[in-house]
């Protein structure tokens, strides 16, 4: 059997708001992240994130984060597309508090690792319903940028 590969599908930059705390619960920290806009960019498509979504975290401990975003994009074509994009993000403790007080952190000190999921009524993008991605991202005070890959 092949090993997959990994194929370039599109970079997002996700813009958010300041994080409305739920507080803790028996699972972690609950917050919610308001998805305010941004824009996605394909290989020969690009389009721009409505602000219709929300990051539903868990920081589940101290070193690791459990994301459930779940927004849509709409392309420059008119196509749109209902992204949900389950991620854990993991650093050092002082990283992941930095992280949640909006502290600007070296993305090297942060595993950010994800898997979209996406539903769409467009004919040209019905097969990425068909497929499994994988992402990696990078989290920024005002802003999540991720880039998605298509596995073969």
């Amino acid at each position: 059997m092949d090993v997959p590969a990994l194929e370039y599908f599109a970079t997002l930059r996700v813009e958010v708001d300041a994080p409305i705390e739920v507080g803790q619960i028996d699972a972690g920290l609950r917050r919610v992240i308001p998805i305010t806009g941004g824009e996605i960019k394909g290989t020969d498509w690009q389009g721009r994130v409505l602000s219709a979504g929300a990051d539903f975290q868990l920081i589940a401990t101290a070193r690791r984060a459990e994301l459930d975003a779940r927004y849509i994009v709409e392309l420059d074509s008119g196509e749109r597309i209902f992204i949900q994009n389950r991620a854990v993000r993991v650093a050092s403790p002082e990283v992941t508090q930095k992280l949640i007080d909006g502290v600007a952190v070296d993305p090297s000190e942060i595993y950010f690792r994800c898997t979209p999921v996406f539903e769409t009524a467009s004919e040209r993008f019905q097969w990425i319903t068909e497929r499994v991605f994988v992402g990696t991202g990078i989290r920024r005070p005002d802003c999540v940028e991720l880039t998605i890959f298509a596995v073969s």
